[in-house]
């Protein structure tokens, strides 16, 4: 067993201090020591290693042993004669995201795949973990902690899937679905209205249950890092979930809707990437990227089938259910890198730059581009079958057929489980739409039209985008690039991604650059650029038609018959 123990001392400075004791066979000339180089729910590296600070390791006598690095997260330490060895290292944890370590005079979060080390010849044992936190904290956590504040996990895969947070201003409750406990946690929101979020909460919960029959544990948690700035992120677990949400201000206003489909979409994922993943990633290899092409399975469906199952609850209706779908079509058909990347491709790429916008049309999202496609792939099981089985039935066979235990899925496997759900070849749909770089508007809008839906169309409010095709960011007094479309006058007028715009024809473009730009409608414009500090200028020629366009998914009002049913079962 590998004892672990965790402090907080002098909070302020952001280091964690922790110290372990790893047992080690008699005969035994080293003992090497690994720091994972990711974390589950997010498939790039993430080098963790470079927190650590000050490694030591001791011997049966307190005696400093000599290591070496042998790799970037890798130390060996020469431990021959030793049965114990004991290490000491300190981590430093400045970030507060949904995936990162963090402490500060308030609270003490962790994330274990990012800071604990594992024995990399025997990744099986147990681990024994005491933390000493002030005794006015609370821990929340799906680990269940002891009066001690200690706890005992099975192995280290367990460990490296188990968040934790440890603080004074915890508040929670808890619910049950199936049989299943459930436990909603908030950290440092004020004001919580648990009546309405225990209601909304239970009724998702338990739709995704019925459908999939099950519940992958016994017990689950939702830690809700509530925060008073602009933040949205959310991490699947094993048996718990880490959202980081804000401001907290307005997380029951206007972000309520975002909690509750972070929240589903994360839940969903105790099924779907938790205990049912793709062949590459079973078992997780840590020191390594984990390569898969179904990350638009594992992502995109997640996507998909978290709104839609606050839909089918009840807890969305159709209209705001079709506005997230809304914002998906808006990212799909805004992004020129959909002709250049499949779906498939960019769930390789993710190791690469998935996280990040990256070079300028070069990509796409596993994110919006897999929720399109289950999208499409739901109507053609739908009307395949005449609405008996729909997407949730695919991903329910694959979780029972190649889910906890098995050597996982391929994307072979996918394929062959929608075929065999619909009695239809979907062998061209791979080809050209998940492994090709072929348009799929045409997809969906024979989707709508069978579910009784209509794709609007209006150019954006903003002249800036509707009629010189680039999209822009106020930074300090100018106006930044952030996009171009392909062709549009921003582009033929020679302007580049990354340009600040000073002015139009001669004036400070402050404080609006589109009342500017609508302030000489139909005239030659000259814009003043500020190009890696080199000014220029810039004529962009104006033409008759426009480029950015907001694109809204709405209920049709004239729809017959089987549109209505399609709607119906579709929605409930």
């Amino acid at each position: 067993m590998v004892r672990y123990q965790v402090r907080c001392e002098q909070a302020q400075q952001r280091y964690i201090q922790f110290s372990a004791v790893f047992q080690q066979a008699a005969e035994a000339e080293s003992l090497q020591l690994e720091l994972p180089s990711w974390r589950p729910g997010r498939y790039e590296i993430g080098n963790f290693a470079k927190n650590i600070k000050g490694f030591k390791a001791f011997g049966d006598n307190n005696q400093p042993l000599p290591f070496e690095k042998t790799s970037k997260d890798t130390w060996k330490i020469a431990s021959a004669g030793q049965a114990q060895i004991r290490i000491t290292y300190s981590y430093y944890a400045a970030e507060l995201n949904a995936g990162s370590t963090f402490l500060d005079p308030q609270q003490l979060y962790i994330n274990p795949v990012n800071c604990f080390f594992y024995d990399a010849q025997n990744t099986e044992q147990p681990y024994h973990l005491k933390l000493h936190i002030p005794t006015q904290w609370q821990i929340a956590s799906a680990l269940h902690f002891d009066e001690n504040q200690s706890v005992e996990i099975a192995n280290f895969d367990r460990l490296a899937d188990s968040p934790l947070i440890c603080s004074a201003a915890i508040d929670r409750r808890s619910y049950e679905a199936n049989g299943v406990t459930f436990h909603i946690c908030f950290n440092q929101q004020q004001m919580i209205p648990w009546e309405r979020v225990l209601a909304d909460f239970s009724k998702f919960t338990q739709r995704q249950i019925q459908d999939f029959g099950e519940f992958p544990s016994s017990e689950y948690t939702f830690l809700i890092q509530s925060l008073p700035y602009a933040a949205y992120h959310g991490v699947e677990h094993l048996d718990s979930t880490v959202i980081a949400l804000g401001p907290s201000c307005d997380i029951f206003g206007n972000l309520y809707t975002e909690l509750l489909g972070v929240c589903s979409h994360e839940l969903y994922h105790a099924w779907n990437i938790k205990a049912l993943r793709p062949a590459e990633m079973q078992p997780y290899n840590f020191k390594r990227e984990n390569y898969a092409l179904t990350g638009f399975i594992y992502e995109g469906i997640t996507t998909y089938m978290g709104d839609l199952y606050l839909l089918k609850s009840g807890v969305f209706s159709l209209e705001q259910y079709l506005k997230e779908l809304s914002k998906q079509v808006q990212k799909h058909l805004d992004n020129p890198g959909r002709f250049s990347m499949s779906v498939a491709a960019a769930s390789f790429d993710t190791w690469l730059d998935g996280y990040v916008p990256g070079a300028p049309g070069r990509k796409v999202s596993i994110y919006t581009e897999g929720c399109l496609l289950a999208f499409y792939v739901d109507y053609r099981l739908r009307k395949a079958t005449n609405h008996k089985i729909g997407i949730e039935q695919v991903v329910k066979n694959l979780y029972y057929n190649f889910g906890s235990g098995t050597s996982g899925y391929t994307l072979l496997d996918y394929q062959t489980t929608l075929e065999n759900l619909s009695g239809e070849s979907f062998a061209a749909f791979f080809k050209d739409y998940v492994c090709g770089t072929a348009a799929f508007e045409a997809l969906l809008q024979e989707a709508f039209e069978f579910f009784g839906l209509e794709l609007q169309q209006t150019p954006s409010k903003s002249y800036a985008e509707a009629r010189f095709g680039m999209k822009v960011s106020l930074v300090g007094k100018e106006w930044q690039v952030l996009s171009i479309y392909p062709g549009a006058p921003a582009d033929i007028g020679g302007l580049a991604i990354g340009d600040l715009i000073i002015g139009v024809n001669g004036f400070r473009a402050t404080p609006s650059l589109d009342n500017w730009l609508a302030f000489h409608e139909n005239q030659n414009k000259t814009l003043l650029v500020d190009r890696n500090g080199q000014l220029l200028e810039r004529f962009i020629p104006e033409v008759d038609r426009h480029f950015y366009v907001n694109h809204a998914i709405v209920a049709a009002k004239d729809t017959i018959a089987t549109q209505e049913k399609a709607l119906m079962n579709w929605a409930h």
